[in-house]
């Protein structure tokens, strides 16, 4: 009976250290668990990180060229309504224009005329004046 107090002994002094292991492996794996979790967490982190540094460096490169392209535009409007007051400014001047030369035109057609008939007139009487002489 004594050999057998010995195995008895031997198998209680197993156990412990069996559950010692598996506690040991247990403890190593919600360590290694813990561990990836704070790993995947920061690769997770870095790569939101980056996305949204990726997706600032895009809209900043959109909105650059939206903004310049609304600049433009805007100066194109500025020259677009100045040209059309030009254009305005110019065709009421050739409308004066036009109005004056027709008037210049028919008052000198009319004034022609008057001058035709006065000097009509005038060499009609000269005519007559040299006729009158001769014949006296």
């Amino acid at each position: 009976m004594d050999g057998a107090k010995p195995v008895a002994a031997a198998a209680a002094g197993g156990k412990p250290g069996l559950e010692e292991a598996l506690l040991r492996i247990v403890h190593q794996h919600h360590h290694q668990s813990h561990c990836q979790r704070q790993q995947t967490e920061r690769a997770k982190k870095d790569a939101l990180r980056s996305a949204a540094r990726v997706a600032d460096i895009l809209v900043d490169t959109v909105d650059g060229g939206v903004q310049e392209l609304f600049v433009n535009e805007k100066r194109i409007e500025i020259e677009a309504r100045a040209l059309l007051r030009t254009v305005a400014r110019y065709r009421k001047q050739t409308d004066q224009w036009l109005a004056a030369t027709n008037e210049i035109n028919s008052i000198g057609l009319e004034d022609f005329e008057n001058w035709m008939k006065i000097m009509d007139f005038d060499c009609k009487s000269v005519n007559a004046a040299i006729r009158n002489i001769h014949q006296s």
